[in-house]
């Protein structure tokens, strides 16, 4: 008879073994099955709970309507109270009726930071609130108002007055949290008051729609109410501000995504010391490099953010051209756009730092002093067709930009390149996004402006063994790079 047991680490089978052997060998493979299955797992969360709770607060916000109170008295016509009751109602009309308050719908969840009152919730639970107040676990109603806000990364900060010191909780190292390890939500869910759930992480560094986005994904129960409440870990530190759910439903379905103190932690300290966010800013626009445009740079891998405009600002100071892939700042790898964005955003305003490029094949280092980004603002332009003399290529009807074409696009006279008359339905132009009304500024790096700049571009990168090209699109102000396929040439 054969007996096979089975643990996490290992398969040990027992041919025709005695049974004193296989009772020893059945307690052992038991002992290591335990030790396994309760490692990391709490008997219970009821201590930590205890202890963390009267940190956590629930967040009410109050909106003042105007409006007027209806009233509308049947008065027969002709009657003696007839033009008392019209007094009565111009006295207290539309402009003179008193306002009503309305207890808002806004629910939410926050947490203590320090004993001097400072709270943390989501930017989205006391939005547009006139009247803000927070309740603790033991009753107590304070009045808080909006110390700062960051609608980026969507956390504002709080500030409640107390005659005495409030209890708080710190924030812990979300960096070093891990798929699988256990964490606990509290907060306001549905409106039903303190309420707790557990639960795993399961993933880490999701992004849902921000720049800035660095979400610990789990499955402990959160919903709405739960939002700007804590994520805590084992040790009770605060690893996350839940934030949102993915659901068919708007209930829970087990994922829910916390803001990583990895990022609260940067925007609460600013915002406790300004008031507001200061985040790093070199100006550049940038888009990731795909493998088309990796193929039409002659580049080895796509790691990098492309520079698809560079306006006013530090970048241009320092030299920074249209073209260059960023590779490196202030010693980070740079991998992709996401990653930039981050770096800078976490670096001071006004610091120095080198920036590693790519130009032309060849590594350049620029050093930049970084501006402010709050308030950098680009402008755009909504484009205007005028009918011009085209050829056709590469799918697109494109012709020369004329000053007339210029003035009905609100577009600078420095601009030159070639307008979009017209995109072929599924060419390869079509499905990289390309469309009527876009100007092409460059191709393969090289400013053209008249349609035969393009086709020798086209030709010479045939000649040269490249699948695709390059090309610099503006549009509505904005500039990227599409890499076009040249195995269709057309003319």
């Amino acid at each position: 008879m054969q007996i096979v047991l089975l643990s996490k680490h290992k398969c040990i089978s027992f041919l025709k073994l005695g049974l004193r052997s296989s009772i020893i060998a059945f307690i052992f493979i038991s002992i290591i099955n335990l030790k396994v299955s309760a490692r990391g797992v709490p008997e219970s969360f009821a201590d930590l709970v205890e202890e963390l709770s009267p940190a956590v607060v629930n967040i009410t916000s109050t909106t003042i309507l105007a409006q007027k109170p209806e009233f509308n008295p049947s008065i027969p016509p002709g009657s003696p109270f007839e033009d008392f009751f019209r007094e009565f109602q111009d006295r207290n009309g539309p402009n003179n009726a008193p306002q009503r308050r309305r207890r808002g719908s806004a629910l939410g969840s926050g947490f203590i930071i320090s004993a001097d009152g400072f709270v943390v919730t989501n930017n989205h639970v006391i939005e547009n609130a006139d009247e803000i107040e927070i309740e603790m676990i033991d009753g107590t109603l304070i009045q808080a108002e909006v110390f700062g806000r960051d609608e980026k990364t969507d956390i504002a900060l709080l500030k409640v007055k107390a005659d005495k010191a409030l209890p708080f909780v710190e924030f812990g190292d979300a960096s070093i949290a891990r798929a699988g390890d256990w964490v606990l939500a509290i907060g306001n869910p549905l409106g039903q008051g303190f309420s707790v759930s557990a639960g795993i992480i399961s993933a880490r560094g999701r992004s849902l729609n921000g720049s800035y986005d660095d979400f610990i994904q789990t499955d402990a129960a959160i919903n709405r109410g739960n939002s700007g409440g804590p994520l805590f870990n084992m040790s009770g530190k605060v690893i996350g501000v839940n934030t949102a759910i993915l659901s068919p439903n708007g209930g829970s379905i087990g994922i829910g995504f916390s803001m990583s103190s990895s990022v609260v932690q940067k925007v609460v300290t600013q915002l406790k010391n300004f008031g507001e966010t200061r985040r790093g800013w070199l100006g550049v626009r940038i888009q990731d490099i795909n493998e088309d445009v990796a193929d039409a740079l002659g580049l080895k891998d796509t790691k990098g953010a492309l520079v698809t405009d560079v306006p006013e600002g530090p970048a241009k100071d320092a030299g920074f051209l249209s073209g260059d892939i960023i590779r490196e700042f202030d010693g980070n790898t740079v991998d992709n756009t996401r990653t930039l964005v981050r770096i800078v955003g976490d670096s001071p305003v006004g610091k120095s730092v080198s920036v590693i490029i790519l130009r032309d094949g060849e590594e350049i280092t620029k050093v930049v002093t970084l501006g402010r980004l709050e308030g950098a603002m680009a402008s755009s332009a909504e484009p205007k067709l005028e009918p011009q003399k085209t050829i056709i290529i590469l799918g697109m009807t494109v012709s020369s930009l004329t000053d007339e074409v210029r003035m009905d696009m609100d577009l600078s006279k420095d601009i030159n390149g070639l307008i979009v008359k017209d995109v072929e339905v599924s060419s390869d132009a079509e499905s990289k996004g390309i469309l009527k009304g876009d100007i092409i500024l460059k191709a393969s790096q090289k400013l053209i402006s008249v349609p035969l700049e393009l086709k020798d571009e086209i030709d010479r990168s045939i000649s040269s063994g490249r699948r695709s090209i390059l090309l610099l699109i503006l549009r509505n102000g904005a500039r990227r790079f599409v890499a076009l396929s040249l195995e269709t040439k057309t003319e």
